[in-house]
């Protein structure tokens, strides 16, 4: 082989590790790398606001992922955005009183469901729905409250 064939492979080489490489990096920010393939249970959550939320977006209590969100829909009866969660089997012992709320992840600002357990002997069943939740906190709604206020300020 002369050295320009060899340079020629190995840059082919390099090209070709970039491309995978880049491959599982979008394959991590879209979350489509960890998807479970285990059984799940699914548990409704109505929101006032879903922000940026996804399909597949994780679900978590404790910090550990628990579940994924299985669909997003809007109830047109209440007015409000309905997320189906789909809990891992194996997290069978989460309580009814479950506090659920959207929350904001990363440089990128991916969000998520957070769970916070509460304290009844009752648990989780599929089909249950989580009563108390916060919706996402939509930074515009944020600004303008900040504005609105120091505006209210000026005025006095």
């Amino acid at each position: 082989m002369s050295k320009t064939t060899q340079m020629e492979v190995l840059v082919g080489a390099f090209m070709a590790a970039g491309l995978v490489a880049l491959f599982f990096l979008a394959m991590q920010v879209s979350n489509l790398g960890t998807v479970n393939s285990g059984d799940s249970y699914p548990v409704t959550a109505r929101f006032d606001n879903i922000g940026g939320l996804k399909a597949k977006a994780p679900v978590t209590l404790a910090g550990v992922e628990v579940g994924r969100v299985l669909k997003i829909y809007y109830d047109a009866e209440d007015f409000r955005a309905v997320a189906v969660l789909g809990i891992y089997a194996e997290y069978d012992k989460i309580p009814d009183d479950t506090f659920a709320k959207i929350l904001t992840a990363g440089l990128l600002g991916e969000q998520y469901v957070g769970l916070d357990p509460g304290g009844s002997e009752d648990v989780l069943k599929a089909g249950s729905e989580i009563a108390v939740t916060q919706s996402a906190l939509v930074l515009e709604e944020v600004i303008g409250q900040f504005i609105y206020g120091k505006a209210q300020e000026g005025a006095n």
